[in-house]
């Protein structure tokens, strides 16, 4: 968890940590958060290696299995949420808001289809990992989580 392949690679794994990890953090406590996101990276990586298959070259390598779990968080604790971001059109783009349901649904859609799609083909993308993380991080939001009392924020960074 704690290792990247790139710049971009950790970019893109802390941009999406910055957008969605400080309302869950702030939901759950700095220690329960902690606790929650290593569990998750763990879960991802045992997802890995046994969805992965035995023959597996894929390493694990990155946060985005724990960060899959934070989004999970996300979809539970504030799923009336909206996140501010940037739609291309062509050579134009637009800054709008988009439901964080549609946003991360679109996103763990992407993972599964690519599971069964792309066959490993994608660089050495580990979407078992993903998967693992996101299953994760929803079973421990209803353990972790305080679901009572909760504020959904009118948007995140």
């Amino acid at each position: 968890m704690f290792m990247h392949g790139g710049w971009l690679h950790i970019g893109s794994n802390m941009l999406f940590l910055f957008i969605f990890g400080d309302n869950v953090e702030d939901n759950m406590g700095a220690f329960k958060y902690l606790l929650f996101y290593l569990l998750c990276g763990l879960g991802a990586d045992i997802a890995q290696i046994i969805l992965g298959g035995p023959d597996s070259i894929i390493p694990n390598l990155g946060a985005s299995g724990a960060i899959a779990g934070v989004l999970a968080a996300y979809l539970i604790l504030f799923p009336q949420a909206r996140i501010r971001t940037i739609i291309p059109f062509g050579g134009f783009a637009t800054v709008t808001y988009v439901s964080a349901m549609i946003m991360i649904g679109i996103w763990i859609l992407t993972q599964v289809a690519s599971v069964f799609l792309e066959s490993g083909a994608i660089g050495g993308v580990a979407f078992w990992a993903h998967i693992g993380g996101f299953i994760t991080g929803l079973v421990l939001t209803f353990l972790l989580g305080n679901r009572s009392g909760r504020t959904a924020p009118s948007f995140s960074r």
